[in-house]
């Protein structure tokens, strides 16, 4: 990360001017202010409803505001203009970009959202060389990121499995893929940022300037500053993708090759899983996009209402090295404990193979089954707890279909930066688990909502009684003391840079971290709790 291309600087620090105003300003007075600002994009009072809503579509809390922006300038000006009508006013600023947030982290109850989407005052620029780079702004698309720079035959490294998210959005959680147990998640593979504060000040930051702000707001929640733009790093693109998937029985033959996979110099580039419960039929499914490497044996495969584990990887390769490939891709399976009838293989364009869920999501829409509730549930296992935690999960909590994908990988964390805001288990390799459920409209049954909700507390429940060390990712909690368990250790450190950067606790309400006042580490008041506030503590 030390390793910064020193060609152009993103932005100057400055301080923007802002009006003046009173000390002392309640909510309407401060939304009749922002009409005073002159700036280059604009507000919108009004019909601002599509801003309380986010993809969990479970939460509904509607702004008095939206920031159009069409500059950096009108995101400073506005959030400096807001810092010194002081804690008089309780109006807050969140920053929303594709609201693919899941409880309503990018809301701002009667505050300001901020619309990042808005912001394209520069175009993304792709710059090639020894160490390759792109300047992105916060607001943009990964998949514009991506279109973009395969033109110059060159891509991210680290991705999510859904590229229709903004750039600032996943650099301010973690951005966690099936690359990441070689990369690193997306904040590992930044260079630089351009961060507005809770002062409104632009700052630009790096591992050697403005680190601690660099390192804060990376995986910081959007408690420090808002990313309106980032230097991400990028590498040679392959044309094409082998994409494999093939079926176990068992868990522990199912992690230890997945451990193998991630430990070995010569593996995939890809490696993730995901958890099959009561499902027949599987591999025909999969016939639609994959070839069975024994047609014959793969049809005789019955599933008998199993609970099956799928490890999914993928091998880039470029068509003139396609023999080099095919011949890796059988050694690296040869050492793999997989039953080999469920051997299931496809070749497809590395533009395809990234962009997959968008294929789901067009489905989905066309059924009028995407803007539905999704109670999604994240988390981080050590590996030392991770069979106990199947074989309670997968084997007693979850004994039917669930309505939703159900991710399971390891990562190693030896190629993860620790001094980023993102919390995870004290352990070297820590798998992913996500509950990936979508609620069904109107249904009291297994796949409605509540039992959803009841089951992911069941899941929390048991990681906190059985002391498992785990973390969530894309956390929400309730309370103050909640978030400390969360952060544990890191809590301290996390406080002085609110304090820092945020001291009126501004940015980011949705989060429910901190509550606007004359100090950002007062204490919130403490609704129903909705998972143990034990969760998470080492």
């Amino acid at each position: 990360m030390s390793c910064i291309p020193e060609r152009i600087e993103l932005c100057s620090n400055r301080f923007l001017a802002a009006p003046s105003v009173p000390p002392h300003f309640n909510s309407s007075n401060s939304l009749l202010s922002l009409e005073t600002l002159s700036l280059d994009g604009y507000f919108s009072f009004e019909n601002n409803q599509y801003a309380a809503k986010d993809f969990g579509n479970r939460y509904h809390f509607l702004p008095s505001a939206v920031l159009h922006p069409k500059s950096v300038y009108d995101i400073s000006s506005t959030i400096k203009h807001i810092f010194q009508i002081g804690s008089g006013s309780e109006f807050t600023v969140a920053a929303r970009g594709h609201g693919h947030s899941l409880q309503g982290q990018a809301q701002a109850h009667r505050g300001l959202v901020i619309n990042m989407e808005s912001l394209q005052e520069q175009e993304i620029k792709v710059y090639s060389g020894e160490l390759p780079y792109a300047d992105v702004s916060g607001g943009q698309l990964w998949i514009n990121v991506l279109h973009e720079t395969l033109r110059y035959g060159l891509t991210p490294k680290s991705w999510t499995d859904y590229l229709y998210l903004t750039v600032g959005g996943t650099l301010s959680y973690a951005g966690i893929s099936g690359q990441a147990f070689k990369h690193g998640p997306q904040i590992n593979n930044v260079y630089q940022l351009e961060v507005v504060t809770g002062k409104g000040e632009v700052i630009t930051c790096s591992g050697d300037q403005n680190a601690d702000l660099f390192y804060a707001v990376l995986g910081g929640l959007g408690q420090f500053g808002i990313i309106t733009r980032a230097r991400i790093s990028l590498e040679p693109a392959p044309k094409m993708v082998k994409w494999i998937r093939v079926l176990y029985s068992d868990f522990s033959s199912f992690s230890q090759d997945q451990e193998h996979l991630i430990a070995s110099r010569n593996s995939f580039d890809y490696i993730e899983g995901f958890v099959i419960i009561n499902r027949t039929g599987l591999l025909n499914n999969w016939r639609s996009s994959f070839d069975p490497k024994d047609p014959i044996r793969a049809s005789q495969f019955s599933s008998d209402g199993r609970t099956l584990y799928c490890l999914e990887m993928a091998m880039y390769f470029n068509p003139r090295d396609e023999d080099i490939m095919n011949q890796k891709t059988e050694r690296v399976l040869s050492e793999l404990n997989f039953i080999p009838s469920t051997l299931f293989l496809s070749e497809v364009s590395y533009l395809e193979f990234l962009n997959r869920v968008h294929i789901s999501e067009r489905k989905l829409r066309a059924k009028g089954l995407w803007e539905v509730p999704h109670p999604w549930l994240n988390l981080l296992i050590p590996k030392s707890k991770i069979h106990n935690f199947a074989q309670e999960v997968f084997g007693n909590i979850l004994n039917y279909s669930s309505n939703g994908p159900i991710l399971i990988y390891p990562v190693n964390k030896s190629k993860w930066n620790n001094k980023t805001s993102l919390v995870t288990p004290d352990e070297d390799i820590i798998y992913l688990v996500a509950f990936l459920s979508s609620a069904a409209p109107s249904s009291t049954g297994k796949d409605g909502l509540e039992n959803i909700l009841t089951q992911n507390k069941r899941i929390l429940e048991y990681c906190a009684t059985a002391h498992l060390g785990a973390k969530q990712y894309l956390p929400h909690y309730s309370t103050q003391e909640e978030w400390r368990a969360h952060f544990g250790s890191k809590w301290q450190v996390f406080q002085k840079r609110k304090s820092a950067y945020d001291p009126l606790a501004i940015l980011a309400p949705g989060q429910r971290i901190f509550q606007k006042g004359n100090t950002p580490l007062m204490t919130s008041s403490k609704p129903e709790r909705k998972y143990p506030a034990a969760f998470g503590i080492q």
